[in-house]
C-alpha cells in the first residue's frame, strides 16, 4: 500500500484526464462534444476545455461541425487503434499488395486529417516509371484523388464549415478554385464512386473505404504512369479492380 500511495505522489491528473479522454473514442464513437466528453468522465466541461485545446493544437483531436471532435491522424501514427477494432492498415496491406501485382500499378491507402489526406501505407510497384508517394504525406484534399474520395464523407454544411477559411484559388485547374465548385465537384464524386485525377504525367484513381455506419474513414488509389491508364477500356478495368478491393477491405472492417 506505501508503495501505491508512493507511486501516486508522481501521477499527472491532467495528463491521465487526457488519456483517458482520448480513450473515449473508438470503432463506434468517432465523435463527441465536450459535454459528452465530461459526462463520460465524470467532471464538468470546463475542467476538459484546456484539455481539449491542447490535444487539438497538438494534432490529437480535430474539431468537426457543432463543436464535435474526433480523433487526429495524429493519433493514429502514435499507435492508438481509432478506425477499426483491428488496424485498418493491417486489414487494407495484404488487398493493396495482390492489387499492386495484378496490375503492376502502385496504391496508397489514406485517411482525412482536416483539409488534408494523410498517407499511410503504400504498396510499390517496382518499375522505372511509377508513382511513389511516401507514408506520411500530406497534401491538400481538394487537389487529389484520394483526398476527393475522403471528402465526399462530408454533406453540404459540413464541408462548407470545414473550408470556410481555406484559400483554395491558390492552386491551378483542374483543382476546385472556390467552394460552389468544390460542392459540386464532391456530389458528382460521390454519385460517380471514384475519381480520376491526371497530373505531371502521372494518373491517379481512387476510392473510398466506409466503416459499418457508412461513414467515409479512408482511401485507397492505383497510380502509375498516364500512358498506362490512357485507354477507356484499361481506365474502366482498373476502376472496378479498385473498388472490389475497397469492398473486400470494408468487408473485413465490418467483421472486425
Amino acid at each position: 500500500m506505501a508503495e501505491t500511495l508512493q507511486d501516486s505522489e508522481y501521477r499527472v491528473p491532467a495528463l491521465e484526464r487526457g488519456l483517458k479522454l482520448l480513450g473515449l473514442f473508438n470503432a463506434r464513437t468517432r465523435s463527441l462534444g465536450i459535454n459528452d466528453m465530461a459526462e463520460r468522465l465524470g467532471v464538468s466541461p470546463s475542467a476538459l476545455y484546456r484539455i481539449v485545446q491542447t490535444l487539438q493544437d497538438m494534432g490529437y483531436l480535430n474539431k468537426r461541425e457543432r463543436n464535435l471532435y474526433e480523433l487526429g491522424a495524429r493519433v493514429i501514427s502514435d499507435g492508438f487503434a481509432y478506425l477499426s477494432s483491428r488496424d485498418i492498415v493491417e486489414i487494407a496491406l495484404p488487398h493493396l499488395n495482390a492489387l499492386r501485382d495484378s496490375t503492376s500499378l502502385s496504391c496508397h491507402l489514406s485517411i482525412r486529417e482536416h483539409t488534408d489526406v494523410l498517407y499511410i501505407y503504400r504498396a510499390f510497384a517496382p518499375q522505372r516509371l511509377t508513382v511513389n508517394i511516401p507514408v506520411g504525406t500530406r497534401l491538400p484534399c481538394h487537389v487529389t484523388a484520394l483526398g476527393r474520395m475522403l471528402l465526399t464523407g462530408l454533406d453540404e454544411e459540413a464541408l462548407a464549415q470545414l473550408y470556410q477559411q481555406v484559400r483554395l484559388d491558390d492552386y491551378p485547374s483542374p483543382a476546385p478554385r472556390t467552394l460552389l465548385e468544390l460542392q459540386q465537384t464532391i456530389v458528382d464524386d460521390r454519385q460517380r464512386g471514384w475519381v480520376l485525377h491526371r497530373s505531371d504525367y502521372s494518373t491517379a484513381i481512387a476510392t473510398s473505404i466506409s466503416d459499418r455506419t457508412g461513414q467515409v474513414v479512408a482511401a485507397i488509389n492505383l497510380s502509375g504512369p498516364e500512358a498506362v491508364l490512357a485507354s477507356a477500356a484499361t481506365e474502366q478495368r482498373y476502376v472496378q479492380l479498385l473498388r472490389e478491393t475497397a469492398e473486400a477491405i470494408a468487408q473485413e472492417l465490418l467483421a472486425g
